[in-house]
């Protein structure tokens, strides 16, 4: 997969993050306490910045309560 592809995968990924997240109602700093992250984690992986360890991601999942998948939903480059 080519740089420029991947960044707009990242960038779309980190959208559906941050939009999933405020659906439920909940700050970047509740969603990292909830989580166990720190509020940078979750700011670099909603501004698309870095891509989350997969570990990681079924954090963000679990503490949105939402499968992993619904992450992914959607998902274009």
């Amino acid at each position: 997969m080519n740089k420029s592809k991947e960044s707009r995968y990242l960038a779309a990924f980190g959208k559906r993050v941050g939009d999933v997240r405020r659906h439920k109602g909940i700050t970047q700093e509740q969603l990292a306490e909830k989580s166990g992250l720190t509020p940078l984690t979750i700011g670099f992986v909603e501004q698309g910045r870095r891509w989350p360890r997969i570990i990681t991601l079924h954090k963000i999942a679990d503490a949105l309560g939402v499968q992993v998948e619904e992450l992914f939903k959607e998902l274009r480059g």
